[in-house]
């Protein structure tokens, strides 16, 4: 439902019109504008400026408040490395090799504002943990990670890099939860809608030191300031 005063988001025409759209809050701790860099944009100056902005506006908020916002609840300041991508920039990275999925197999993920071939919403970002990735470099087992937002989150798919043990978390109706990896043994550590091999017991012992678990719960508002759109 659309809050009330909100008007329909449309494609940007102008560096005002972008900026504000920049501003949008996604989330406690988010705003749309964190996700909107990209070094091929940068680069070969193609803008990377969202088709529908309320569809990539409801998705960057998902994510956000899904699957972001705890983690930066528990673990402090996370870094995003990428996020959303414009059809017509992940088709120009695609065309070029420049490390961009096809836009068929990357709606919902880094294309915000389109479906998965099975209409689902989703939203992609690659993230660094510092607090993780320092001890990572020390030799830690990514598998700790993984197996903590496994158990933690609700998320579609990670997938990690060996630098810094970036991840590409995403979030997506109907998740499927998987695990993957270019970090070696490169390849697949949990199947879609799998169980994984280690009993949770033992994926508790991996990850028994990370900070305890502090998933947001939004204090209501006091009434005199809800919207009609607020939980009573």
């Amino acid at each position: 439902m659309r809050e009330r005063g909100e008007t329909v988001r449309q494609t940007p025409k102008s560096m005002w019109s972008l900026e504000t759209l920049g501003r949008t809050r996604l989330s406690r701790y988010f705003f749309l504008r964190d996700f909107m860099h990209s070094e091929i944009s940068a680069f070969y100056g193609i803008p990377n400026i969202p088709e529908n902005p309320d569809a990539v506006v409801a998705a960057g908020k998902a994510l956000a408040q899904t699957l972001l916002d705890p983690l930066v609840e528990t673990f402090g300041p996370i870094a995003i490395r990428s996020g959303y991508r414009s059809a017509v920039l992940n088709k120009f990275g695609n065309d070029h090799k420049l490390n961009c999925a096809r836009n068929d197999a990357n709606g919902a993920a880094r294309i915000w504002e389109r479906t998965d071939r099975h209409g689902n919403r989703g939203a992609c970002a690659t993230i660094v943990i510092p607090w993780f990735a320092d001890q990572y470099d020390q030799g830690r087992d990514w598998h700790d990670l993984a197996y903590w937002i496994h158990d933690h989150l609700n998320y579609h798919e990670q997938y990690f890099f060996p630098k810094l043990a970036a991840l590409n978390l995403t979030w997506r109706e109907n998740p499927q939860g998987r695990i993957l990896s270019y970090i070696a043994p490169k390849g697949r550590l949990l199947a879609s809608g799998a169980e994984p091999a280690e009993p949770k017991a033992q994926r508790q012992k991996r990850y028994a030191d990370f900070p305890p678990f502090r998933g947001i719960t939004y204090p209501p508002l006091p009434k005199r300031w809800r919207r009609d759109t607020d939980e009573p």
